[in-house]
């Protein structure tokens, strides 16, 4: 059983409900809690704590982090969707008071090595936690985070130089990739092989169940803002390696972040380290990761 928390930016990509309804639905996984960041966390978490409701996982508890960059310097992103189509106008959906980062650090102290850190958002509130507990990186079992690129696989050519996750806070991700905690880095190297279509959300909607009737209705939302009918799985196949790490393959590396004042900058640089302590993920068995994924939420598996 692996026990994990996820940290996420839910709301404006389908990918983060995705990822919330793959951990709900695996029975391999124990969801200690969910956390939330970025932008606005307390819609994020009022949105965890509906996506949890319609999955019947009210036992999880939700925990809102931070909404700004760590240094309040970054231009916050949001795609105006967020919420529409799945909480009402005036809905209750509490969560708890306390802080996401005082969750996290307790938690993992209290745990030492039974706990994986899944952050699928910008790092901020990962930061936070290393920044006021430094031995959360010694403590954790690992950080199997989205996030990053680094151009070294098969489709390098075919890849941006920055990734989302990593330019929202990029002093965040520094923090993060230099803390020496254990790190799998699930980058675009992989994610943009990883690709759902219309044809995935009618499977999902077919089904009657109200999880993935809300997965298809945000699905819809997000289609309708990108002008496409597919999408990339980012969050998904980073939740998926606590399943079935076999789905990717790695190499050991030394990752750090660059960037300066200017917006959209933070890129991850990677270089070969035997002793390195991210294990970069840089080919995927895309096939099988998207079976395994429609499987579990269809019910399956």
């Amino acid at each position: 059983m692996n026990r994990l928390i996820i940290d996420t930016d839910i709301g404006s990509d389908i990918d983060d409900a995705m990822a919330l309804a793959l951990a709900m639905k695996s029975p391999e996984l124990m969801l200690e809690g969910v956390t939330t960041v970025y932008g606005d966390a307390d819609l994020r978490a009022r949105m965890v704590v509906k996506m949890l409701k319609h999955g019947g996982r009210e036992d999880v508890r939700v925990y809102a982090g931070l909404d700004r960059p760590l240094l309040g310097n970054r231009e916050i992103w949001m795609a105006g969707h967020e919420g529409k189509g799945l909480i009402e106008e005036g809905e209750s959906l509490p969560y708890e008071e306390r802080h996401a980062v005082d969750f996290i650090i307790d938690t993992i102290m209290a745990n030492p090595g039974e706990i994986t850190l899944v952050p699928i958002g910008p790092l901020t509130n990962i930061a936070a936690c290393l920044i006021r507990e430094p031995r959360v990186a010694e403590n954790v079992k690992e950080i199997i985070l989205m996030g990053g690129v680094t151009r070294l696989g098969r489709n390098a050519a075919e890849l941006p130089v920055t990734e989302h996750n990593i330019v929202s806070d990029p002093e965040a991700a520094s923090v993060v990739f230099s803390s020496g905690a254990p790190i799998v880095m699930v980058g675009l190297d992989v994610t943009l092989q990883v690709i759902i279509t219309d044809q995935h959300r009618k499977q999902l909607q077919e089904t009657n169940d109200p999880l993935n009737a809300a997965l298809a209705r945000q699905m819809d939302f997000w289609f309708d803002f990108i002008k496409e009918k597919k999408t990339f799985m980012h969050d998904p196949l980073t939740v998926s390696l606590l399943i079935d790490r076999s789905l990717v393959q790695t190499e050991k590396m030394n990752v750090t972040v660059e960037y300066d004042h200017r917006a959209k900058t933070g890129q991850t640089v990677a270089v070969r380290a035997e002793d390195g302590n991210v294990e970069v993920c840089l080919e995927v068995d895309s096939e099988r990761f998207l079976e395994m994924l429609m499987n579990r939420l269809t019910g399956q598996a």
